[in-house]
């Protein structure tokens, strides 16, 4: 939330400018970077509508809380009034989504979708949106988790005349999603005053909505079973739904006109692509399309075996590998959901495969062949091994050669990190990712950094947050080489040692080894705190806690960052791979390890120099206490 206060005093501000100026000022600070011309614009116009509103209907003391974050998620409401409800007394609460559109004509196919200029591609309707922030807002809040009744949403479209816009209520049906545009602002303020009293004031309800706890995040694995079987579980938002609604409506056409459609899905870690792509899948699932889903990632497609077909078989042989498609016919598939389409490989032969099928051909092509809709999930930004051909333009350019039409769908706002944009910022530009060299840590309400000062402390605190009923993982670069499993009931041989401390890497095989959990299961399963993970167990997965040791391939020296090949154990990187691309998956690899954590970080690098650096980078979110 960007500022609070009672639509009185709003729309005072909004007046003298004094508002935008003070928004404009929090935006910065927290994210680092300067705000939209459209949300600048939105703010001196649309909030200045919404106050004036307020006023006009004698709802001067309602709370209003502008550019809201939802919470675990980067997500921002326009904002939340809250006041007391003129019937029921209780606390109620008004989510609103200001437009400044002028024209929005409802998505020909699928009236949750529109068309609006200047944007290229559909967007979602806004009555859509902001039903999905009530519910969303529901799901994860606790101060109303059991009432949903107190929460409402509006669409505000104070530039439309009902002409221009009327068409998009089609999808109306429920107090979660009522449009209004300026004509009809006597029917707005009649709306507001049914679910907000003028007659008390809206603070001690804003500050019971602020101090509910978030709701457990009901993670990806825990719930992947009645995703598939039953009912959507997640609340997709904004460009979520966008891509979820094109993927469908991309099913259907093909369905009745024969025709293929390439679409691609891309966003960095945690904008909720796998959340997406298993809403896809349980939805085709339940539409009786013939669909699949399929990664390169060993760990990430057992685990969905494992959890979404825990009591049906039929259900694992949904998830698939890339290399799966080799002999594979031609349109088998109505839709082929490739999560995590930034590992599809060169080819899908390896040295187990039979010299028939040698053929050479391109995996991605093997992918593209096989369904009426393949769907590719991707960031291309986590490929972290040489060989790795999952981009944007690879895909593109294989769809081409067949004249097959291409959607690229961006995502946005990401759902790891417990919601941190500026996070993922610092992350990145610790890296060298992006331009302008690493910054100190400012620490927001969604995410904490720390750095141990030995492997030893790191581990104690992680135990602690256990103890508390967290979970939580340590990680590491692949800086330690990986002894043979021992034999059933023998001791995990500690590879990944420092000093006196030693703990185990995790097991690389399909069975558990003495208590430990398989790899494909080490984020998930509550034994795996024992063994430290990689790269290659950790990558697709979350957890609330993440404990990360940089090795000896990235250190700090002067004033950047020095990438030690021979420091990597990665039995990957061979001598033909060239310098820049494994300086390149390095960092990579850090930044994959470093954003794990949904509640926090706590980080610690084997060398001094180093170590010292993140201190300073971390700024006060280093306390010994903390660390205690």
């Amino acid at each position: 939330m960007l500022f609070r206060a009672s639509a009185t005093t709003v729309a005072v501000m909004a007046l003298d400018g004094s508002l935008f100026l003070h928004l404009t000022d929090q935006f910065v600070r927290r994210h680092g970077y300067r705000p939209t011309d459209s949300e600048a614009r939105s703010w001196r116009h649309s909030i200045r509508a919404l106050a004036d509103a307020l006023n006009d209907a004698g709802l001067g003391d309602v709370e209003v809380m502008l550019e809201y974050a939802l919470p675990l998620n980067s997500k921002r409401a326009d904002a939340v009034l809250a006041g007391v409800h003129p019937t029921t007394g209780e606390p109620s609460y008004v989510v609103v989504e200001l437009k400044q559109w002028s024209r929005a004509l409802p998505h020909e196919d699928d009236p949750t979708l529109c068309h609006v200029e200047p944007y290229a591609h559909p967007v979602l309707n806004p009555i859509e949106q902001v039903r999905r922030y009530c519910e969303y807002l529901v799901n994860f809040n606790g101060a109303v988790a059991e009432h949903r009744h107190r929460v409402s949403g509006v669409a505000f479209l104070h530039n439309a005349t009902e002409s221009d816009a009327a068409a998009l209520r089609e999808i109306e049906r429920d107090g979660h999603g009522l449009l209004f545009t300026e004509e009809r602002r006597g029917a707005f303020l009649d709306h507001l005053r049914t679910r907000l009293s003028g007659g008390h004031p809206g603070a001690r309800a804003a500050d019971e909505l602020l101090a509910g706890a978030p709701v457990p995040s009901k993670q990806l694995m825990a719930v992947a079973a009645e995703e598939v079987r039953e009912r959507q579980q997640f609340v997709l938002l904004d460009e979520q739904q966008v891509a979820y609604r094109m993927v469908l409506n991309a099913v259907e056409k093909a369905k009745h006109a024969d025709r293929k459609e390439v679409v691609i899905v891309t966003g960095g870690p945690g904008t909720g692509k796998s959340v997406i792509a298993l809403q896809l899948l349980g939805e085709l699932y339940r539409r009786g399309v013939p669909a699949l889903h399929a990664t390169g990632s060993q760990s990430f497609t057992k685990t969905m075996r494992k959890v979404a077909g825990a009591r049906r078989r039929e259900v694992q042989d949904l998830f698939k590998y890339f290399n799966s498609f080799m002999t594979a016919e031609k349109n088998s598939l109505g839709a082929l959901v490739c999560d995590e389409a930034h590992r599809i490989r060169e080819t899908s032969a390896n040295r187990y495969t039979r010299a028939a099928h040698r053929t050479g051909r391109a995996q991605v092509d093997e992918l593209i062949d096989v369904a009426y809709v393949p769907v590719f999930f991707l960031d291309e930004h986590q490929v972290v091994r040489p060989g790795e051909m999952g981009t944007v333009a690879d895909i593109r350019a294989a769809a081409g050669k067949r004249g097959i039409p291409c959607t690229v769908v961006p995502l946005d706002s990401q759902f790891r990190c417990g919601g941190s944009d500026a996070y993922l910022r610092w992350v990145v530009r610790l890296l060298g990712l992006e331009d302008g060299g690493p910054v100190t840590w400012e620490p927001d309400d969604r995410m904490q950094l720390l750095v141990a000062d030995s492997p030893e402390q790191m581990e104690s605190f992680l135990e602690a947050r256990r103890a508390q009923g967290y979970g939580a993982r340590m990680s590491a670069g692949y800086c330690w080489t990986w002894s043979p499993e021992p034999k059933p009931g023998r001791p995990l041989p500690p590879d990944v040692a420092i000093g006196d401390w030693a703990r185990p890497w995790n097991l690389r095989g399909d069975r558990a080894v003495s208590g430990a959990p398989p790899a494909a299961l080490w984020a998930t399963d509550p034994a795996g705190f024992g063994q430290v993970g990689c790269v290659y167990t950790a990558q697709g997965f979350e957890y609330d806690w993440s404990g990360v040791i940089m090795g000896p391939d990235l250190v700090w020296r002067g004033d950047r960052w020095v990438v030690d090949r021979a420091a990597s154990k990665d039995p990957v990187f061979r001598r033909s791979t060239p310098d820049t691309d494994v300086d390149r998956l390095i960092r990579n690899t850090y930044k994959v390890l470093l954003t794990r954590g949904m509640v926090g970080t706590i980080v610690y690098s084997t060398d001094p120099e180093t170590r010292e650096k993140l201190r300073r980078l971390a700024g006060g979110a280093v306390r010994e206490s903390a660390l205690a």
